[in-house]
């Protein structure tokens, strides 16, 4: 009877805790993945508002080479060489020149007139005014009867220079005229030749005429194959070393 009593007493408490659940137990079941819908947005066709990159690469413009002086001496060479000393040259190709030793001056030494390179013998290449050397021989009139075959300067340590200019009378007398002058240096750049009165040969002659000449040069560029002079009234100068 015991026995009976607590198998029933045991039952009714099975079904007083299955008509309230634990606490702790979940109401209901869950799926293990949880399944959001998601909207698509179609895209616009419009291009407008669009930015598009280029893939193409931008290639930076090339950076001009330095200006060598080696390269304006050839430039500044092959704009006099067989222009008889610039009396072919016209106004504008004139100028060409006058440009081209304007950029050779800013490489000049500081002190061309100490510089040893200015002794040697120098071929008289270029001038601006083409009577400024030779005087009247290289007049539009001496030109007619003096042909130039050679104008050359001499600087011979420690002072002396020494210009002369051989020619053909005619075309078959030979002849030539030379100066002896000494040297001065006013500055670092300026120079003063005092020249003696010239020497005529012509043929079997020899002699001298009038008297004493004087010139200015400021030295504006030099080294191992040319000078640069520019006379006290402007007349640009191209030697040329022999």
């Amino acid at each position: 009877m015991a026995t009976v009593a607590t198998s029933s007493s045991s039952s009714s408490a099975n079904i007083a805790f299955a008509k309230y659940p634990p606490p702790f137990a979940p109401a209901r079941t869950f799926p293990q993945t949880l399944r959001i819908p998601i909207r698509h947005r179609r895209r616009p066709t419009s291009t407008a508002g669009r930015v598009y990159a280029s893939a193409s690469a931008v290639t930076p413009a090339p950076t001009p080479a330095a200006t060598k002086p080696d390269d304006l001496v050839e430039k500044i060479l092959s704009k006099v060489v067989q222009t008889d000393r610039g009396v072919l040259l016209t106004k504008d190709e004139h100028q060409k020149v006058a440009d081209v030793a304007n950029e050779l001056q800013s490489f000049c030494v500081d002190e061309p007139v100490k510089c040893p390179l200015i002794f040697g013998e120098w071929d008289v290449l270029y001038c601006s005014n083409p009577t400024s050397p030779g005087g009247g021989y290289r007049s539009a009139v001496g030109r007619i009867f003096f042909k130039t075959k050679e104008m050359m300067q001499a600087v011979e340590a420690p002072d002396i220079v020494r210009n002369r200019v051989s020619f053909s009378l005619f075309g078959f007398v030979d002849g030539e005229v030379s100066l002896k002058g000494k040297l001065t240096a006013l500055d670092e750049k300026w120079i003063q030749v005092v020249f003696e009165a010239p020497e005529l040969k012509v043929g079997g002659f020899e002699f001298s005429y009038g008297g004493e000449s004087e010139v200015k040069l400021q030295i504006t560029y030099i080294d191992e194959k040319i000078r640069l002079g520019k006379g006290s009234r402007g007349s640009l100068f191209v030697f040329q070393r022999t």
